[in-house]
């Protein structure tokens, strides 16, 4: 007769490990925040937690437009993003703290080809593939809104 203890403990493991797995298995929903990139508005849901940072827009079979989701770290280092269970294709841009673009990478969707920031940053902004270059936003460009107040 297995001892009743670690037949609880295995129970608790397993729990444990399905809950972890059907999170990421859904689109999660965030606060959000409203950024600016000169006159386009951004309503970005704000991923702060390793968990939702984890996450982030997989599973979602599409965004509004003007939608997007904003990448808070704890502190600036090199951050690197891939696609894998992510159904839509989606464009990164990695900010420094004072909202200035340092760089653009663009995401396919699906992928595990990694895209990091070109220099240590705390933040990154994923939009609908296309989004930055559609309106001339490149490295150098200011954001406002959220963190960037001013």
């Amino acid at each position: 007769m297995p001892n009743k203890f670690l037949l609880a403990l295995l129970l608790s493991a397993c729990s444990l490990l399905g809950t972890t797995a059907s999170a990421q298995d859904r689109a999660q929903r965030l606060p959000t925040t409203q950024l600016s990139a000169g006159m386009h508005l951004i309503n970005a849901e704000v991923a702060r937690s390793f968990e939702e940072r984890q996450i982030g827009l997989m599973n979602r079979p599409s965004m509004p437009v003007g939608d997007g989701m904003l990448f808070v770290f704890e502190e600036a280092g090199q951050q690197c993003f891939w696609m894998k269970n992510t159904l839509i294709p989606l464009s990164i841009a990695f900010v420094a703290d004072d909202g200035t673009v340092v760089n653009v990478a663009d995401m396919q969707a699906m992928s595990e080809v990694s895209h990091c920031s070109a220099k240590p940053v705390r933040y990154a902004l994923e939009m609908n593939l296309g989004w930055f270059a559609k309106r001339g936003i490149k490295a150098g460009f200011k954001l406002r809104g959220g963190p960037w107040k001013s």
